[in-house]
């Protein structure tokens, strides 16, 4: 018997997988009829042809609605669809639930797809007579990407994951046996707290818009294949191969900032897998557009160019694997988990490399592979060696990181690097200091041939002063401290950054076309050099002398040498700054903690005073989870944040409420100790001390009105402690002829001061102080890190980001309508 379920929002939920249905018939259908437009020989038929701008539209028209649906259940808290509950909450703004949009798979998935429609609607518009084959290619992936939406079982196999399954289907639980379940789920799980930074609102776009482009070159290499227009595909291939990896590098770049501002590794790039796969599609295309042009500009080099386009889209779908097939799951932070769907992204994989491996196979023998060789002293040759050093520094990452798949693939137990870190620190330095020598000398060589005895002259002078220049950084930065291939990386950098600002500095005499390059190489060098010295040199500012932290068990997750304990108010130095623990802000679900920071000169005057704000969650399955906050300067970055902190204690209290048992409260305080005073007195306790100013008659106590024979008296208390004071006034009185007294909390001072008694006889009162012990004062633990020069590796990519746009500008330019 079904069981009628009281509550649901079934529509949106059928609305959204009927869409789903006609995204992924409409891209089969417009892939089918684009295959027959081609392969169709009569020209003036373009039935064919229509058939399949109507079917990508249609899929276009599909994945919108796909997005809308999802979003009108996410915006509106429909926790009875498992995608809702599981990725988002009521208390989330809605900048945020845009990023729990794209927190799981499915959602991810849609954006990849949404951005693959856009980018076909442009072909429609601008692909002219190569549209039929390329939108062949983008009409497939777009089906195989409406594939894993589709959430339906084939022969006992599941086919995708549909984000509108419901949360009683996905989840086996004895509530929802029961018709009204929906009045027990009063939240959602909310957002990974790591994912709650405004990075992530458009990082994941950026780098999908990335991946979903890459598809256009290699539709492009296919189609030249297909059609054996072997050397017309090219062309449109260079523009659209930098506008992919523009984007995609500026996503990976966006990446490294949410790593910088909102995880706790301590910088910006770590080396995790996942981090890696997005970088290795990355490699390859920048090494495909360099030879692209190689061949384009003297015919050398196709084969090169043909394979690193083709291969570069299959690492895409390679990474996307390796990301979501739950694989890298022991050794990622931030893998998604198996979906149930690794054959399905295998099967995805497979498709389009035996697609590309099978057309260069037919056509092998007709490829216009040039038989001359380069000339050795010729940009082309150089431009291809340094696509080779790109190709090997994509296979070292690729070897490395897919471990685990040859663990799974062949019964292996090799073991990843033990430090990651340095190890491919060490690595990829070697890769880049050849990659940034070659970027700096080719400037200096022409195509096809090159007078040797200029080249020399003028690449060896260059050298020379990237040397001295790189002399001067290396003392300056203390890189000569780190490890010598640091120095290396360095000096390229160095050199081609100057190379390429002699480039740079011709486009004023004409030659603007040199812009886009010049531009882009200045930008990656100084990326590498920021990146080189921020990552070699950072150090520790917080460094602990003590060698202790008295929170229990730290030291088993952290070094403690590195992380310093602040109590609530009280000073401490920490190089050359002295920081404070000040107070402290809730902001739902985060805990905010203000840590001043103060730097003095020599005659003990303030020169530097300001205040960072790292927060925290208090995470049931994660833990402590900590955002850091940046204080940046020209020339360096003040990095913190908090390593431990007791707020789930605190966020309980919260939200208790005010009402509470005195008795009970008694009990965070040591035992109290009482004090006879009189006015002017002192009362010296463990931080500071406490005088009394006066004593005040008809003292008002909140809500307690005074009757005619009612006494009230309050102590007007002056708390003093680690520089800072404190006002407080307990209060004595007498009502009804029983006496009570009104303690008072200093909380800044971890005190309650009671008005315990009045002494009319010696002219003095009790004043009884309790004194929070060590461990139930405020605290934080805290790691601070100084990033030097980091600026260099985010202006580095503002410029080559602009290098790319300059480079597609001009090679939009000398595309022709074909």
């Amino acid at each position: 018997m079904d069981i009628a379920f009281k509550g649901e929002h079934l529509a949106p939920g059928h609305l959204g997988q009927f869409f789903i249905i006609l995204a992924f018939g409409s891209a089969l259908f417009s892939t089918i009829s684009y295959y027959f437009a081609t392969v169709n020989q009569n020209q003036l038929d373009r039935r064919w042809h229509n058939m399949g701008r109507i079917g990508f539209i249609a899929n276009s028209v599909s994945v919108v609605g796909i997005g809308a649906c999802l979003f009108y259940i996410i915006y509106n808290n429909f926790f009875e669809y498992h995608y809702a509950w599981a990725h988002s909450s009521r208390t989330l703004p809605v900048y945020y639930i845009i990023s729990s949009y794209w927190e799981g798979q499915e959602g991810s998935f849609w954006l990849w797809g949404f951005w693959q429609a856009v980018l076909g609607n442009v072909l429609l518009w601008k692909a002219k007579s190569w549209e039929n084959p390329v939108m062949t290619v983008v009409g497939l992936s777009q089906t195989l990407l409406s594939s894993m939406l589709i959430g339906v079982e084939l022969f006992g196999t599941r086919v995708g994951s549909s984000p509108f399954i419901l949360l009683r289907e996905a989840i086996q639980a004895p509530i929802f046996s029961r018709p009204d379940y929906l009045g027990y789920i009063k939240d959602g799980n909310g957002l990974n707290p790591l994912l709650q930074n405004y990075w992530m609102v458009i990082h994941p776009p950026t780098l999908f818009l990335g991946f979903a482009s890459m598809i256009i070159p290699f539709a492009y290499a296919i189609a030249g294949l297909w059609t054996k227009r072997y050397k017309e595909w090219v062309q449109p291939a260079i523009t659209y191969s930098l506008f992919s990896v523009m984007v995609l590098g500026t996503g990976i770049i966006m990446g490294s900032f949410w790593a910088y501002e909102s995880l706790n590794f301590n910088g910006f790039w770590a080396w995790d897998p996942v981090e890696n796969a997005s970088v290795i599609p990355w490699l390859t295309l920048i090494g495909a557009v360099h030879v692209l042009i190689v061949y384009k500009n003297t015919g050398q080099a196709y084969f090169t160019s043909l394979f690193l386009v083709l291969i570069s889209f299959v690492l895409v779908l390679y990474a996307s694997f390796l990301t979501r097939s739950g694989i890298l799951g022991e050794t990622s932070v931030h893998a998604f988990t198996d979906l149930g769907m690794f054959w399905h992204l295998v099967v995805d994989v497979l498709i389009f490399l035996a697609l590309a491996a099978t057309l260069v196979a037919m056509r092998w023998k007709e490829l216009p592979i040039s038989k001359k060789d380069e000339e050795t002293y010729s940009r082309e040759f150089w431009m291809f060696v340094g696509s080779v050093f790109l190709g090997l520094s994509c296979f070292h990452l690729v070897v490395v990181t897919s471990i685990p798949v040859w663990n799974a693939m062949f019964g292996t137990k090799l073991a990843p690097p033990i430090e990651p870190i340095r190890f491919y620190n060490v690595f990829q330095a070697g890769f880049a200091f050849v990659i940034t020598l070659l970027a700096g000398f080719s400037q200096f060589l022409k195509y096809k041939k090159t007078d040797t005895t200029r080249f020399f002259i003028t690449s060896i002078t260059y050298f020379v002063f990237a040397i001295l220049i790189t002399a001067l950084i290396v003392y300056v930065t203390g890189i000569y401290h780190t490890n010598w291939i640091f120095m290396l990386v360095t000096l390229g950098a160095v050199y081609s950054v100057m190379a390429n600002a002699k480039i740079l500095a011709e486009v004023f005499k004409g030659k603007i076309k040199l812009a886009g390059s010049a531009v882009a190489h200045i930008g990656f060098g100084l990326l590498i050099i920021g990146a080189v010295i921020a990552a070699g040199t950072s150090k520790v500012v917080s460094i602990n002398k003590s060698g202790m932290v008295e929170v229990a068990g730290f030291d088993k997750v952290a070094d403690v040498r590195e992380n310093i304990m602040l109590y609530k108010n009280e000073p401490v130095t920490m190089g050359k700054y002295t920081v404070t623990y000040v107070g402290d802000s809730i902001a739902m679900p985060n805990h905010y903690f203000k840590v001043n920071y103060k730097q003095f000169d020599a005659s003990g005057k303030v020169t530097e005073d300001f205040i960072l704000k790292p927060n925290a969650q208090a995470n049931e399955k994660m833990g402590l989870v900590a955002t850091p906050d940046t204080k940046h300067y020209l020339f360096h970055d003040l990095y913190t944040h908090v390593t431990a902190a007791p707020i789930k204690d605190d966020l309980h209290q919260s939200a208790g409420g005010a009402a509470h048992d005195e008795t009970n409260d008694d009990k965070n305080y040591d035992p109290p100790i009482i004090n006879e005073v009189a006015i002017g007195d002192t009362i010296r306790y463990r931080d500071g001390i406490i005088v009394l100013k006066q004593l005040n008659a008809g003292a008002q106590v909140q809500n307690i009105p005074l009757g005619k024979n009612d006494v009230s008296v309050g102590a007007s208390l002056e708390v003093t402690t680690h520089g800072k004071t404190y006002k407080s006034e307990p209060v004595y009185m007498i009502k009804g002829g029983s006496g009570f007294d009104f303690a008072r909390k200093v909380d800044d001072a971890g005190l309650k001061l009671r008005l315990s008694k009045i002494l009319p006889k010696i002219n003095k009162v009790e004043i009884t102080v309790y004194q929070q012990p060590e461990s139930k004062k405020a605290y934080i633990v805290m790691k601070a890190i100084e990033f030097p020069y980091i600026n260099f590796f985010w202006s580095g990519t503002i410029i080559m980001v602009i290098g790319f746009l300059l480079s597609i500008f001009r090679r939009n330019k000398e595309l022709k309508t074909v």
